[in-house]
């Protein structure tokens, strides 16, 4: 501690590396919302290498780095000011785990990530998309190539011959809310604070990218003192325009078949409550995207359950009939809007309500610029004195239509035979029958998010965690251990399931031992399926003829018709540390979900599912998506699958 520096006349600063002053000033950042005060950076997930060990890795043994703390924090970090170290695997399941954390704290309490250069950066890249598409907040810090350069090329630089600042961390810029690269340590001071706005900042939150050169961050310098004092970043909630709020307004009051779709951002405001409210003063029934499941219970009158392509029947016939689609924290994607042919209504507008102006005005909709909760408020406020509610006789016609899907619902998880394999709907439906509101249910690709959105009945609005917005292979098992760290101190300790297929498992099932080290008790339920489910059957719709799909030997013709391959999952899980029950039927699944649901550390159910039939399989998609079809073919499977294609992209139209 030096009590002034030349750089710094007359104030007090402290001498530190520039990895330590990262570290000691991340450890002082909170948010703050409707008086609730919480870290913003509340631990940092590494694997080191030489691009960070040296900086980061040491800094964190300084900060008192175990996830208890520990030591006296050799940059002046008391007890309060520790920084946590969770250990990871690979660097893309870190992020994972790391946005799991994220959403499952309400975007106010984010976590660190940290890797070497080379590789270990590169494999953010994924995991920084996945965060930025879904609007949630993950600090990024890798490692970079020296910026004084002693030598050039160093191990694992990109060379450019047109440009000598490039390193392969510039593939994070496209997918970063924010990116610097820190080549000097003062140059640390209001980068770290422009990452702060952005983490915190509710409309443009995402992945945001430090990138550290190694040498940079072992550098020391003579910081200011009020860099590491505590810093509170207030998550604003900002109301509607009024001009905006009134021509709202005026559009509810004209509309005979409203139609709410709820995102993600009713989720990201915690805006839940004020929905209900709102519904039960106006009636307008409540479909849901992916990240929207949950903004109302299943059983609450107003829902008719997802939409779109994956969506129910209820929810779809009410979007192709709708006069007027309010979009509610959404961003409108491909698969909501069944790729612009779900909206059927000549007469049809939309009214959005978000927080972005970027995506209020999508579908050339009337815009409500605004926090979801403050929205909502704002809505209800103004139609309470108007007299609006919908017609009786609307109301009637989609609470009798969600009737009539809760029964295809319960047909589709129906186990007649309990000493048969199940089916995929099967599983779900002997989890729906054992969870309460206390479960959380994780899942993010194949085809288990078709079957959740149409068919899950959620309880809670944290029970659905779907990520759907990049819908990434691998996400599940990391982000279920961020979801229990967010979770943690809770007791009992609410249930958190991690939902794959076998074909998700193959792509990332590091974080299992993760788990086992940190005793986290993550329920793993593992369906073999042996191959891509979903997109075998996406193939054969589009001509492609299940190609490439199945896991099985190779046949005399050089296909893949031949026996299963003889992959064993369940051992591969107990090798990594997990405790593994195998269910064989729809009775050993029973009691096997049970026995999980009561373990006290990491446990995985395996199941082979059976294929199901027309009956005992899930209701097929209620509206199209668009994956375009070979425009010309030789093969029978392929002309057929474009002449349904050609039908089906002539009824899409834009909304203007």
């Amino acid at each position: 501690m030096s009590p002034t520096s030349p750089a710094n006349p007359g104030r007090p600063t402290r001498r530190l590396t520039t990895a330590q002053a990262l570290v000691a000033f991340l450890a002082r950042q909170y948010t703050e919302r409707d008086g609730r005060r919480q870290r913003l950076i509340s631990a940092t997930w590494g694997i080191f290498g030489h691009g960070n060990v040296a900086g980061i890795g040491q800094a964190l043994v300084e900060a008192g780095g175990g996830r208890s703390g520990g030591g006296n924090g050799g940059a002046g970090n008391g007890a309060a000011h520790r920084m946590p170290y969770l250990q990871g695997r690979n660097e893309q399941a870190m992020v994972h785990a790391a946005v799991g954390y994220a959403r499952q704290s309400g975007r106010l309490s984010a976590h660190a990530v940290t890797t070497s250069i080379g590789p270990g950066a590169t494999n953010l890249v994924t995991g920084a998309a996945l965060a930025t598409i879904n609007r949630l907040p993950v600090l990024l810090l890798p490692g970079d190539t020296f910026a004084t350069r002693p030598a050039d090329p160093v191990l694992q630089q990109l060379e450019v011959e047109y440009a000598g600042d490039v390193s392969v961390n510039d593939c994070l810029r496209p997918v970063s809310r924010y990116f610097d690269r820190i080549t000097r340590p003062e140059a640390l001071i209001p980068a770290a604070l422009q990452a702060m706005r952005v983490l915190a900042d509710p409309a443009g939150t995402g992945a945001v990218t430090l990138a550290l050169p190694q040498d940079v961050q072992a550098e020391a310098y003579d910081w200011p003192e009020e860099f590491f004092a505590e810093r509170d970043w207030h998550v604003r909630r900002p109301a509607p325009d009024a001009h905006e709020r009134e021509a709202a307004v005026r559009a509810v009051r004209s509309a005979r078949r409203p139609l709410i779709v709820a995102g993600g951002g009713i989720r990201h405001s915690a805006a839940e409550e004020t929905l209900a409210a709102f519904t039960a003063a106006t009636r307008i029934p409540v479909a849901s995207t992916q990240a929207g499941k949950g903004a109302l219970r299943h059983d609450h009158p107003a829902d008719v359950g997802g939409i779109g392509h994956t969506g129910t029947a209820t929810a779809d016939e009410l979007a192709r009939t709708a006069d007027l689609v309010i979009g509610i924290g959404t961003r409108f994607s491909d698969f909501t809007t069944a790729s612009g042919t779900l909206f059927a209504n000549p007469a049809v507008r939309f009214l959005h309500l978000n927080i972005t102006g970027f995506d209020a005005h999508k579908l050339a909709a009337l815009p409500l610029v605004a926090d979801a909760r403050a929205g909502l408020e704002a809505l209800t406020a103004a139609l309470a004195g108007r007299g609006y509610r919908v017609d009786p006789a609307y109301e009637t016609e989609y609470t009798g239509a969600k009737e009539a899907w809760e029964e295809r619902v319960a047909a589709s998880f129906a186990t007649p035979d309990p000493t048969a394999r199940p089916t995929q709907t099967q599983v779900l439906g002997l989890l729906d029958a054992l969870v309460t509101e206390d479960d959380i249910l994780i899942n993010a690709a194949g085809s288990l998010p078709g079957d959740l959105h149409k068919l899950w009945r959620t309880r809670s609005r944290d029970q659905y965690h779907v990520e759907y917005g990049y819908s990434c292979m691998g996400y599940e098992i990391p982000a279920a251990i961020g979801v229990l760290l967010a979770a943690e101190g809770r007791t009992p300790r609410r249930p958190v399931w991690a939902l794959v297929g076998d074909g998700t498992y193959l792509m990332n099932p590091t974080e299992i031992v993760t788990a086992v080290q940190e005793n986290l008790p993550l329920k793993l339920v593992v369906l073999q399926n042996h191959g891509y489910a979903s997109i075998g059957g996406l193939s054969e719709s589009v001509g492609a003829e299940r190609f490439g799909t199945a896991y099985r030997h190779r046949d005399a013709d050089g296909g893949f018709t031949g026996p299963p391959l003889p992959v064993d999952l369940a051992a591969n899980a107990a090798s990594l540390g997990m405790r593994v029950l195998r269910a064989t039927t729809v009775d050993d699944l029973r009691t096997a979900l049970s026995e999980a649901r009561d373990a006290g550390g990491p446990t995985c159910v395996y199941v082979e599912t059976e294929t199901p039939d027309t009956v005992s399989g899930p209701p097929p998609a209620q509206a199209w998506w668009d994956v375009p079809v070979a425009e010309t073919a030789s093969r029978p499977a392929a002309v057929k699958a474009r002449e349904e294609y050609d039908r089906q992209v002539a009824a899409r139209r834009r909304h203007l």
